[in-house]
């Protein structure tokens, strides 16, 4: 029973880290400089996630959370633009809103759903308990 608990609340903190990583690339969707003094654009950041709770437990556990090196990031012809090169481009971040919104609102429903679990296995235990009193 408690297998259950341990279960859903894996899927809580995975998903919790999910929104947190998706919370961070809409904050940076315009931040053209990277923070620890690299060049080029923020990089969108992606939760990884591996089954099993990570003790060798049923469940899910956040593997690590990477940038996104594969796509391209967005280019603006600003001239006026601090960090605009020779050229006038600037360099925006690889984050796509609708993606970042769309993948929000399916950690949201899964987060909703591992709560949904765990009050019903409550529940069970609540029942067990009165028959068995």
């Amino acid at each position: 029973m408690f297998g259950a608990l341990d279960i859903s609340t894996s899927g809580l903190i995975a998903q919790r880290v999910q929104l947190d990583t998706i919370s961070g690339n809409i904050a940076n969707a315009q931040t053209t400089r990277q923070t620890d003094g690299r060049e080029g654009p923020y990089l969108r950041r992606v939760a990884l996630l591996s089954p099993g709770d990570g003790r060798g437990g049923a469940g899910v556990h956040v593997h690590g959370v990477v940038e996104d090196t594969q796509s391209q990031p967005r280019l603006v012809s600003d001239p006026g633009h601090p960090d605009a090169n020779a050229d006038g481009i600037v360099a925006y971040p690889n984050v796509d809103m609708s993606t970042e919104m769309i993948n929000g609102l399916v950690a949201v429903r899964a987060y909703e759903a591992n709560v949904t679990a765990i009050e019903a296995t409550k529940s069970i235990v609540a029942s067990t308990l009165r028959i068995l009193a």
